[in-house]
């Protein structure tokens, strides 16, 4: 791939630049110093990938990428230094169109930092190539004890690049009815996993909280996928992840667990595609839609890219296909006829 980086700082500019020349596959393309140098650069040479700062002078990594991604859309992955420590900036470029975030690698003393700037690289190319493709969704076999039946409405979500803001406006400014329980499948590296459910938690009125093995669903919370191996749900309704089909390349899969819904979930389901690179969740949705569950999924405008929702839609797998505002408004009114129950509206509606 042709690579760029997008750093001001020269020792991290050069680390970044002798792990891509280090492979055969990789080439540097140019090295930008500052958002806005980058923004001009990618508009008359735009590479297949970038690795984008988030701290720089004239403009941040954030505003870079917001505006990479509307005039020379490319992929994107945040490196910066300790991204724990930039918890609203990573979610930020995350929601502008950045695919994934790692740390920097440095020139000494870092164990392990070339290889997952790599391992992360490598991802990316399979998702640029769409060279990975989805193999049957795993069957579940019951492992547990059915909940006490408390959820009877489920809400499933999955979203990509661009997915944190987007799941963050999608669930905003509202509380789910009683017996409502939403889960969300979000592309984001384990590591950030906790970062992003605590985030989500700030900006919501619902409680938000990681799944583990063998947790139950919850009405009234928000549950998110935690780890890089797939969530499942099975017919004892028990949530648990599997690290099976290991080499697919979307982890954790919204596929697999949409289908896991399709096959298990005997109550109503509402499932929701979000913005994301690749078909992940199509597939899902419509197994969704034909076992007779309300779908929905973003609409070309609103998306920070329109792979998976325009996969759904090619597949006729959403019922509807709506902006990014209006999918909130959609969920409460299904979830208010479907329940008959009251909620807190939005002051925006």
């Amino acid at each position: 791939m042709k690579i760029a980086i997008v750093n001001d700082v020269a020792m991290a500019a050069e680390a970044l630049r002798r792990v891509v020349a280090s492979t055969q596959e990789h080439q540097v393309l140019w090295i930008a110093r500052t958002g806005l140098e980058a923004v001009r650069m990618c508009e008359a040479n735009r590479p297949d990938l970038i690795l984008m700062d988030l701290n720089m002078p004239e403009m941040d990594g954030v505003e870079a990428t917001r505006l990479i991604m509307e005039q020379s859309p490319c992929a994107i992955l945040v490196v910066t230094g300790r991204p724990q420590d930039n918890v609203n900036q990573v979610f930020r470029a995350l929601g502008a169109g950045a695919l994934d975030v790692t740390a920097t690698p440095v020139l000494q003393g870092q164990v392990g930092g070339d290889s997952e700037l790599l391992a992360k690289i490598k991802t990316i190319g399979k998702l640029i190539r769409h060279s990975a493709e989805a193999p049957p969704p795993r069957q579940v076999q019951a492992n547990g004890e059915r909940g006490d039946g408390q959820v009877t409405t489920l809400v499933a979500i999955g979203a990509s690049t661009g997915g944190p803001s987007a799941v963050a406006k999608v669930l905003s400014g509202w509380t789910a009815p009683p017996g409502c329980a939403i889960v969300v499948v979000q592309h984001i590296d384990e590591t950030f996993a906790s970062h992003f459910a605590k985030w989500l938690d700030d900006q919501l009125e619902m409680p938000v909280r990681v799944i583990a093995e063998g947790d139950e669903l919850v009405a009234g919370s928000v549950l998110v996928a935690k780890t890089n191996d797939h969530l499942l749900l099975d017919q004892n309704y028990r949530l648990g992840y599997d690290a099976a089909p290991r080499e697919y390349v979307y982890r954790p899969s919204v596929d697999v667990f949409f289908h896991c819904v399709a096959q298990h979930w005997r109550g109503d389901a509402i499932g929701v595609l979000l913005t994301g690179m690749g078909r992940d969740g199509g597939e899902g949705l419509l197994a969704m839609r034909r076992a007779g569950k309300t779908t929905i999924a973003q609409d070309q405008a609103s998306s920070a890219v329109y792979g998976m929702p325009r996969a759904a839609a090619e597949l006729d797998a959403a019922q509807q296909i709506l902006p990014l505002d209006r999918i909130g408004v959609s969920l409460r009114s299904r979830l208010g006829a479907k329940l008959n129950s009251g909620w807190e509206s939005s002051p925006n509606i």
